[in-house]
Parts: structure tokens; C-alpha cells; sequence
């Protein structure tokens, strides 16, 4: 037997072997579900003997920033238990027992507040525009499921019931009426209306072209403003708009003579109006379809060599929704003399918008 398993240690022993140690007690009762000791406690916390004497001195030997378990857990003696660490219960993890709430529904009421001035604030600057959107987008999409008539098909009915036939200031009054109280129409309207009359009357052209006839509000506008012997074209795309249009033209005593429709794609009908339709070159061009097409079906023109010299094209909503590259070709390209009457969108005064009038000087 050596001197390590003897009681007595041998005189030649002395200071030479360790002494032998101290026998482990027993390990404290389990604690609580949800309170024992994490997997991510400290070695040196773990290795240390569970007596209330040795865990004190543990605990107090270590650093502050040690007497914390990974997520903000703080290690105590758990009640009831004296000198066996555990997780205080206000300092468990979220979704602990001791926790009914998870995070996200304990957001302070003062973070939620501090946003109701920036949502007041935006609700009152863009209120127009979501008026705009209720009238133009959702009531007429709601109109649409409920009778299965488009607007545009509404529109004129309406013009039927209240228009006086053959009176094309009549017609366009009546479709103004329709506008402001009932449904939104996305035409030129009276206020931009009295300006492309104003320099229509200026131009007295002879030939003239619309891209864009949707429901005929512009046609007729323009149509009515025409000298004697001059003859315009209109082009749409959408065969449905061009159904009602034509109807509404013949409702304000237009005749195929003096307004001819066209139903196509700007791009595909442009090319063609020389030699299919006999437009030799425009005087006059008015520009209500796509806003993203105006630069194209502008250079589409001047490539086909459709444009006369001194002619007068206007462009609608070049300010809302807007057309920033047709109105930058337009001051930079050198061919056109570029001015923009400020308005206000059709049917909505406090919306501004504005019409581009250029003035072709030539190819240089």
C-alpha cells in the first residue's frame, strides 16, 4: 500500500505526494424544469464541489462579466437550494415558463407613437392622390365586377341619356359632368382643354394627328376646333376604347370625312400613314396615350419624315404621371423650341400637371 492510499504519511513522504482529496458530496436536488443550469455554464462554475462554502468563493472569484450565462442570463442560487446555482426566474430566455409574451408583442407603446406624426403628416400632403386612387382605380374596379359594364361603356350611356346630339361642346360638357361626379376618366379634360383649343386656333392646321383617342374626349375637342377642309386622324390601340370613341365621335356629328380612326399600336400604325392612310406630313400632333411611348412615337415621326416644318406637337401629363425623357430629347436634341403650360390634372385642381408644346424647326 502506498503512502497516497495510507492514512498515516511516512516521515520520507512528507511534501512529496498531494494530498489526497476531499470526497464529493452528494449533488444537490434537480432543480425546476426550465431553471437548471444551461449547457453554456462556465468550466470553472462546473467543476467546482456544490457546497454552499466552495460555491460562495466559486462565485465570488469570478470576474462580473462571468457571473452572466450566454443570453443575458444571470446565474443565482435557485430557491430553496443552498449553494447550487441557478437561473433567476425574471432573467430566463424568452418563451421561458415564467414569460407568457414574446418580444414582439411587448413594443413599447412610445416606439408605435413616435411614427403617428410622419403618418399624418404623409396622409395630409398626399391626400389628393389618394383620393385619386379611390376614384380612379378602386371604385371603378369594384363598378366593373359588380355590373360587368366597362366605365368607358358607362360613360356613354351616360352621354346618351344626357348629351344633345351633334353638339360637340355639349358632348364634351356632359362628359365633363360625368368626370367630376361620377367616375374618373383619364381624359385632357376643360382646364388643358382650353389650352390645346387656344393653340389649335393659333395653328389652323390642316393636318392633324392624336395618338391616344381613348373614350374620343380629345378627338372631339380637337375635331371642333378644325378649320374648314382639314381632316384628323386619331389612333388607339385598345379595340374596346376605339369601339366607344367612334361612337362617341358620330354622337358629337363627326363623319369619317373630317375624323378618321385608326385601331393599332403607335408603333405599327406610324409607319404606315403615309402611304396607307395619305398623311403626308402633320401639322398638328396631340399626344395623350402612354407616357413611356412619347419619345419613341416623337423620333418614330421624325424618322418617317412625318412632320412638317413649324408643326406644333403638344404632349399631355408630362408632368404627372409624368414623361422626364421625352421632355429632355425635347430640350436637347436641338429640333424643337420646348415650352410647358403648368396646370392641374384633369378633374383633380390640386394635382399639378402640365402640357408640353414643341415647336419643329427642322432636322438639323
Amino acid at each position: 500500500m502506498g503512502c497516497r492510499d495510507s492514512k498515516v504519511v511516512p516521515r520520507g513522504c512528507a511534501g512529496q505526494c498531494p494530498p489526497r482529496a476531499a470526497p464529493q458530496p452528494n449533488p444537490p436536488a434537480p432543480l425546476s424544469p426550465g431553471a437548471g443550469t444551461p449547457k453554456s455554464t462556465p468550466a470553472r462554475l462546473r467543476s467546482q464541489p456544490c457546497s454552499p462554502t466552495a460555491g460562495q468563493t466559486v462565485w465570488a472569484a469570478l470576474e462580473p462579466r462571468e457571473r452572466r450565462f450566454p443570453g443575458g442570463c444571470r446565474a443565482l442560487p435557485a430557491h430553496g437550494t443552498s449553494g447550487s446555482y441557478g437561473l433567476a426566474p425574471w432573467h430566463l430566455p424568452w418563451g421561458g415558463p415564467f414569460h407568457s409574451h414574446p418580444p414582439s408583442a411587448m413594443v413599447s407603446p412610445a416606439i408605435a407613437l413616435a411614427f403617428l406624426p410622419f403618418l399624418v403628416t404623409l396622409l395630409i400632403r398626399y391626400r389628393h392622390y389618394l383620393v385619386l386612387l379611390y376614384r380612379a382605380v378602386l371604385v371603378s374596379w369594384l363598378r366593373d365586377r359588380l355590373t360587368g359594364v366597362p366605365r368607358e361603356q358607362r360613360a356613354f350611356q351616360y352621354l346618351l341619356a344626357h348629351a344633345i346630339p351633334g353638339d360637340p361642346r355639349h358632348v364634351l360638357q356632359t362628359f365633363d359632368q360625368w368626370c367630376y361626379h361620377c367616375e374618373h376618366l383619364s381624359s385632357v379634360g376643360p382646364v388643358k382643354g382650353r389650352i390645346v383649343e387656344r393653340l389649335l386656333y393659333e395653328r389652323a392646321p390642316r393636318w392633324v394627328l392624336e395618338l391616344g383617342t381613348y373614350c374620343g374626349y380629345g378627338t372631339v375637342l380637337l375635331a371642333q376646333g378644325l378649320p374648314p377642309g382639314a381632316r384628323l386622324y386619331t389612333v388607339e390601340v385598345d379595340p374596346r376604347h376605339a369601339a366607344v370613341a367612334e361612337k362617341v365621335i358620330r354622337l358629337a356629328g363627326f363623319d369619317e370625312q373630317t375624323v378618321e380612326l385608326i385601331v393599332g399600336p403607335s408603333e405599327e400604325v406610324i409607319p404606315r400613314l403615309r402611304e396607307k392612310h395619305g398623311l403626308l406630313k402633320a401639322d398638328f400632333v396631340f399626344m395623350d396615350h402612354w407616357k413611356r411611348c412619347y419619345l419613341r412615337d416623337l423620333q418614330l415621326l421624325e424618322t418617317h419624315q412625318l412632320l412638317a416644318e413649324g408643326a406644333t406637337v403638344l404632349a399631355d401629363n408630362v408632368l404627372f404621371p409624368g414623361a422626364p425623357h421625352f421632355l429632355q430629347y425635347a430640350k436637347t436634341c436641338g429640333k424643337y423650341r420646348c415650352k410647358v403650360h403648368r396646370a392641374s390634372l384633369e378633374y383633380f385642381r390640386a394635382i399639378p400637371d402640365g402640357v408640353a408644346e414643341l415647336c419643329y424647326t427642322g432636322n438639323r
